[in-house]
């Protein structure tokens, strides 16, 4: 099975600089440690130590967040893509 990972600018560091690389697993969490052993050190810039995703990380799997779907146990089929996308917060664009 053949999945689709969208990797974010600074996470490529991890990853030889690919923005896309090619991930498995049943679950988006089995795919998470396969990364892992590929790519040492992504997960747990993902992860939580107890395996929850970080509150700052949003992962997508085909543009639906994993959040309103089953998170870590949602499980993937041949050709999905799953982009990881880092929150971004910020304060106003105005001036004082």
């Amino acid at each position: 099975m053949s999945i689709s990972v969208r990797i974010p600018t600074p996470l490529r560091g991890l990853t030889n600089d690919l923005d896309v690389v090619n991930g498995e697993g049943g679950t988006l969490s089995a795919c998470i440690d396969g990364l892992e052993v590929a790519f040492p050190g992504l997960k747990e810039r993902i992860c939580e130590e107890d395996g929850e995703l970080r509150r700052f990380v949003n992962i997508y799997i085909n543009g639906e967040d994993v959040r309103f779907l089953d998170g870590l146990t949602t499980a993937l089929k041949p050709d999905d893509e799953i982009s990881i996308v880092p929150a971004v917060a910020g304060g106003s664009l105005r001036d004082g």
